[in-house]
């Protein structure tokens, strides 16, 4: 569904992205791991359009979108869920979920009843302001509002950064019932998930990919992952 095809990306003289490739599928999860400052989260951000690439390719379901803005890709079905949540704190959980209308025509401008059932705790703080819930609840919050835009490819940045490990558990169990389509009304997902801790990712990867300065550096599929090699590019 996803093809990112030899981009590089700059940030000045900064060569922050070199040549990097990454295939994203649906059903699948598709892991990018790394330390920080490698270029993951410019990856993903390349990805939804938020930083320009300087050359290379980005197709999305057969169809190249490396010159369309962030509206137009979340309009062709991809959501992002940001390293930070950014979450809009002193709207409520509503007014928060409802943002992800923007990129909707008026006649699905409604919350999926999946949502909830994923996140019930969301369900029982719909008048709560988004900077009165705990960080667990906020991620959780980001996530459903990237999912009321029902994309068909969900990108997620650092999910578990700061995170107590319940809400860790519950963020997985989401992933992984989201990409194998064990939603009512919700087909398969193509999920692109950006991680340093190894477990958590291991749990979930069909596929994945291993960053070091700005090039994907190891990738294939999970059944293949050698963990002393990845984790030789994780630690400090």
């Amino acid at each position: 569904m996803l093809n990112v095809d030899g981009i590089n990306l700059y940030y000045g003289a900064s060569h922050a992205l070199r040549r990097v490739s990454l295939e994203a599928g649906a059903g699948k999860v598709t892991c990018v791991l790394g330390r920080n400052g490698v270029g993951k989260t410019s990856l993903m951000r390349a990805i939804m359009g938020l930083q320009p690439v300087k050359d290379g390719r980005i197709a999305w379901e057969g169809r190249d979108i490396t010159g369309l803005s962030a509206h137009q890709r979340a309009r062709a079905g991809i959501g992002f869920v940001p390293q930070g949540r950014e979450i809009f704190a002193r709207l409520t959980v509503r007014e928060n979920l409802e943002t992800g209308f923007a990129p909707l025509p008026r006649g699905r401008r409604t919350i999926p009843d999946a949502v909830f059932e994923l996140f019930p705790v969301l369900k029982t703080m719909l008048g709560r302001r988004g900077g009165d819930l705990s960080g667990g609840q906020q991620q959780q919050l980001a996530i459903a509002r990237a999912l009321v835009t029902r994309p068909r490819l969900l990108i997620l940045d650092e999910p578990t950064e700061g995170i107590q490990p319940s809400i860790i558990k519950d963020i997985g169990r989401v992933i992984r019932l989201l990409a194998e389509a064990r939603l009512p009304d919700w087909g398969p997902m193509a999920v692109l998930l950006v991680e340093q801790y190894f477990d958590f990712a291991k749990e979930l990867a069909d596929d994945f990919a291993v960053m070091d300065r700005g090039e994907v550096v190891l990738s294939g599929q999970a059944a293949s992952m050698v963990e002393d090699d990845v984790r030789r590019y994780l630690t400090v």
